[in-house]
C-alpha cells in the first residue's frame, strides 16, 4: 500500500465514510489538504470567499443530502468567522464535519498573531471535538467525526488538525467503523401517555419538527389526527419541510407571540415529535415566554435518537389509523397577482410559479411569515428555512442545496439585509454554475427590527433608530453586486415583470438574481 501522509489519509478517511464534498476557505495551515484533493480523487471541493459561505453551505447541503459534507476552515479566525452558520445548522439539526487547521505543534508557544483557542470556539457549536494530535490517529478520528455526525438527530463534529500531523506520515490503520448508533423509539410510558392524551377527548396539538415534517411522517400524523380529533402543527423554525400537493399540509407555529399564544391557548396537551417547547423568539415586556397555556400539559414524546416516522407510524397504529387516507394537499391553479410589488404579491408570484421539485430556501425574514398560505396547494417541493435567527443563512444554504440536488431548481428568498452577510454567496454559485434563482425583497431596510422596536415597548424612534434600521443614502444596486460575481441579474418594479423574470430564470441553467423593488 501506498504511503500516505495524515493530509492524505484524512481525504480517504472522508470519502471512505461518504464525505465527498468539502466546502472550503483554506490557508496556511491547510495546504497539506489542500495538495491532496489532487491526489486522491474523488472529494468535491467547493471555495467559498467567506468562512459564513462555506458553513452555511454545508448546513443546506446537509438539509438536502441527509449526510455531512466536511467544510475546511483556518484556525480559530476562520472558524469563529463561520461561527453563526454553525449556529444554524446546529438548530437545523444537520450532520456537519469540520476540519480546521491549527499551527504546528509546538509553534503555538510563539503565541503568533494566528493562535487562539479552537476548541473553545469549536465547543460553543459542536457535539464532538478533538484535537488530533498524530498523523497515525488522523484515520481513527475522522471515522468517528463522520459517526458522531451522522447520530441522529444530526449532530456537528470538528477535528482540529495540527499541520504537521498533515504532512507526517502515517501508519496504516486498523479497520475503520462508520456506523452511527442505531436509531431509537419512544418508551411504552412514553407512547402510553401520548395514547392516553389522544383518545382523552380533549384539545391536543401534535408539534411536530425534524424529519416529522417529511412527506411519509407527516401523511403518518395525518392519520393520528384524523382518527383522534387532534391537531397537528409544526414548530416555527424547522430545518426542512417537505410541502405542497399531494403531500399532508401542515400550518407552522405563528412567530409572533400574541399569535402564539392565541394557537396554544385552548390545548389541554401538546404532543412534541422531534419539537421544543413552543416558546417565542424573544421574551418581550408583559408577554409570556412559553406559548402553551398554563396548565395545559407537555408530552415529550421523543427524544433526539429516536426515529421519528416509525415513532409516527407506531403511534398511527395504536390509535388505529393506520388505515386511514391520508389528507393531502390538492393541486390549485395559483393565481398570479396584477400591479405594485408588495412582500405578499412577491411571494404569490413565486408560489403560482414554482417549478415542481423545486427547494424553496427562505431568508425574507418578516415578509416570508405569509408564505405558507400563499402557496397551499403549490407544486410539491422542499422548504428550508433560517432555523438559528443568525441572518446571513440563505444565500449559502441555497448553494449548498444546490450541490446536494443538481437535478432540482433552487428558488431563494432573500431579504435585502440578510443579504449583505454572505452576498459572496453569489460568486460561488456562479463559479459552480449552480441552478439557484434568487429573490431579494428589495424594501431597504430591516423591516422586522421597525416591528420588533414596538414589541419591546420602543414604539417611539427618531433619526438616529431610522439610520439603524434601513439601508438607503446610499441605494444597494443587488443588480450589479450580482452581475460583479459572475451572476445574470435583472429588476423587477411591478408584478408582471417578477412573473416574466422568474418564468426566463426558472427556463435557462445556471444562477439567476432577481431585485424585486418593493413600494418603489
Amino acid at each position: 500500500m501506498q504511503e500516505r501522509n495524515g493530509a492524505e489519509t484524512l481525504v480517504e478517511t472522508l470519502l471512505a465514510g461518504k464525505v465527498d464534498v468539502c466546502f472550503a476557505n483554506p490557508g496556511t495551515s491547510e495546504m497539506q489538504f489542500v495538495a491532496a484533493l489532487d491526489r486522491i480523487p474523488g472529494m468535491r471541493c467547493v471555495l467559498g470567499l467567506f468562512e459564513g459561505v462555506v458553513t452555511g453551505a454545508a448546513d443546506g447541503y446537509a438539509r438536502m443530502a441527509d449526510k455531512p459534507a466536511s467544510t475546511l476552515l483556518h484556525l480559530a479566525p476562520g472558524l469563529g468567522n463561520g461561527l453563526a452558520n454553525l449556529h444554524n445548522a446546529k438548530r437545523a439539526q444537520v450532520p456537519l464535519v469540520n476540519i480546521v487547521g491549527e499551527h504546528r505543534q509546538g509553534h503555538k508557544a510563539t503565541d503568533s498573531p494566528l493562535t487562539g483557542d479552537i476548541e473553545g470556539i469549536a465547543t460553543t457549536m459542536s457535539s464532538w471535538v478533538r484535537t488530533c494530535t498524530s498523523a497515525d490517529d488522523i484515520a481513527g478520528d475522522a471515522a468517528e467525526a463522520i459517526r458522531v455526525a451522522n447520530t441522529l438527530p444530526g449532530r456537528i463534529a470538528t477535528l482540529i488538525l495540527p499541520a504537521d500531523t498533515a504532512w507526517t506520515p502515517a501508519r496504516p490503520h486498523a479497520r475503520l467503523d462508520f456506523a452511527p448508533p442505531p436509531a431509537t423509539l419512544p418508551g411504552d410510558s412514553a407512547m402510553d401517555e401520548a395514547i392516553q392524551a389522544l383518545q382523552s377527548g380533549s384539545q391536543v396539538i401534535l408539534l411536530l419538527s425534524g424529519r416529522a415534517l417529511r412527506a411519509e411522517a407527516l401523511a403518518a400524523a395525518s392519520r393520528i389526527v384524523q382518527r383522534t380529533g387532534a391537531r397537528m402543527l409544526a414548530s416555527y423554525s424547522n430545518g426542512r419541510m417537505e410541502r405542497g400537493a399531494g403531500r399532508a399540509a401542515i400550518a407552522r407555529t405563528p412567530a409572533p407571540v400574541d399569535a402564539g399564544v392565541a394557537t396554544f391557548k385552548d390545548a389541554s396537551h401538546v404532543i412534541l415529535v422531534g419539537a421544543k417547547v413552543p416558546a417565542p423568539m424573544f421574551g418581550y415586556p408583559g408577554k409570556p415566554d412559553y406559548l402553551m397555556a398554563p396548565g395545559s400539559k407537555l408530552i415529550e414524546l421523543t427524544g433526539p435518537t429516536d426515529d421519528l416516522l416509525a415513532t409516527l407510524q407506531e403511534l398511527a397504529a395504536r390509535v388505529g389509523a393506520t388505515a386511514l387516507a391520508p389528507l393531502l394537499d390538492p393541486a390549485r391553479e395559483l393565481a398570479l397577482p396584477n400591479g405594485e410589488l408588495t412582500p405578499d404579491s412577491v411571494l404569490r408570484t413565486i408560489a403560482a410559479l414554482l417549478p415542481d421539485q423545486a427547494i424553496v430556501v427562505d431568508e425574507s425574514i418578516s415578509a416570508g411569515r405569509s408564505f405558507f398560505p400563499a402557496s397551499l396547494g403549490a407544486r410539491p417541493h422542499d422548504y428550508l428555512q433560517l432555523t438559528g435567527g443568525a441572518i446571513g443563512n440563505g444565500l449559502p444554504m441555497a448553494t449548498g442545496a444546490a450541490i446536494a440536488c443538481p437535478q432540482r431548481k433552487v428558488i431563494t428568498m432573500e431579504g435585502d439585509g440578510s443579504s449583505m452577510y454572505t452576498i459572496q454567496a453569489l460568486w460561488t454559485q456562479a463559479r459552480e454554475k449552480l441552478d439557484v434563482v434568487t429573490v431579494v425583497f428589495a424594501n431597504r431596510g430591516y423591516q422586522i427590527l421597525k416591528g420588533e422596536l414596538a414589541g419591546v415597548g420602543a414604539s417611539q424612534w427618531g433619526e438616529q433608530a431610522e439610520r439603524m434600521l434601513t439601508i438607503v443614502d446610499p441605494d444597494i444596486s443587488w443588480v450589479k453586486l450580482a452581475e460583479g460575481m459572475g451572476v445574470e441579474a435583472a429588476s423587477a418594479d411591478s408584478c408582471e415583470a417578477l412573473a416574466g423574470l422568474l418564468r426566463h430564470a426558472v427556463a435557462r441553467p445556471g444562477p439567476f438574481l432577481i431585485e424585486a423593488r418593493i413600494g418603489r
